[in-house]
């Protein structure tokens, strides 16, 4: 029955690409949309003084980031099941309020939690090397035009026809949008809604009234839906419009078509792939055990 489900939902998938492909090139061959592609290529001219190129401390940022969300939307997932957690965790130290009862959380969830804290750091570092070094302009959308460009862009991705674009100086429109969407807005969204379902949000009183539990569960799934379309568009994109190219420029630094960055790439693949075998109780218990008492 599962490996029908997997099929079907692949088949309408499938129909649904072929669909979208097909309807994009036919709108390219109108002559007013082929003059609004004309109008708005893709791209708006970043402000004066943007950057140019990716830092090293942006592929370190980018790795960590991917490492951490790998795991948040993993566990998320498994939370979300609602399967029987293989053991239960209940804090010991580190607890905010003493004078209540400690409240046990499954296995997972506390390790939900511990990838949800470092996600949430890195992401802090992140804002401000954004700030102190000026990439925030890359991301930032700074002209109204952005918006008929990502349409655009849209357009000519969907038509497999790629849109002119040297992401070394300057990102197309759809990927500022994209971009702009993930880090101010869909990264905090996620932040807030997690720590409402955490057991630190107050149980009773204002804050517990103002932002209830069911509405923060609703845009939390949808965040974590969010996350994962964003990976999979991101990752599909980065590989058929210049591998070798794109690789450098996220995991090198460098502007080359060069191995270095595909090499970097599948390093850090490897150490993903291999947390991701790690993430078992027999490893999971044992770390849990340091802060809390670990039953199951």
């Amino acid at each position: 029955m599962q490996v029908k489900k997997v099929a079907g939902w692949s088949a309408v998938l499938l129909f649904s690409m072929t669909a979208v492909i097909l309807v994009a090139q036919w709108m390219r061959t109108i002559p007013e949309v082929a003059i609004f592609i004309s109008n708005y290529r893709g791209s708006t001219p970043l402000p004066e003084g943007a950057p140019v190129g990716f830092p090293a401390w942006l592929g370190w940022q980018h790795f960590l980031n991917f490492f951490f969300l790998l795991f948040v939307i993993r566990t998320g997932w498994i939370i979300r099941s609602k399967k029987r957690p293989p053991a239960f965790w209940t804090p010991t130290k580190f607890r905010l309020n003493k004078n209540t009862p400690a409240q046990r959380m499954g296995l997972y969830h506390w390790f939900h939690i511990q990838m949800d804290f470092l996600w949430v750091l890195n992401g802090v570092i992140f804002i401000v090397m954004l700030f102190v070094t000026g990439q925030w302009m890359r991301i930032v959308p700074t002209s109204w035009d952005v918006f008929p460009n990502a349409a655009s862009a849209a357009l000519q991705y969907a038509s497999l026809r790629w849109p002119l674009e040297n992401a070394w100086v300057n990102y197309n429109s759809l990927q500022v949008l994209a971009y702009f969407v993930t880090v101010f807005i869909a990264a905090p969204i996620a932040i807030k809604t997690g720590l409402r379902l955490s057991p630190l949000w107050p149980k009773q009183g204002w804050l517990h009234r103002i932002f209830p539990e069911n509405v923060a569960r609703k845009l939390h799934v949808i965040v974590l839906f969010y996350f994962f379309i964003f990976i999979v568009a991101h990752v599909t994109l980065v590989f058929t419009t210049g591998a070798l190219r794109n690789l450098n420029m996220m995991f090198a630094a460098n502007d080359r078509t060069s191995w270095l960055g595909a090499g970097m790439f599948g390093l850090s693949v490897v150490v993903m792939v291999a947390g991701w075998f790690l993430m078992r109780p027999s490893i999971l218990k044992p770390l849990a055990a340091f802060s809390g008492k670990v039953q199951g």
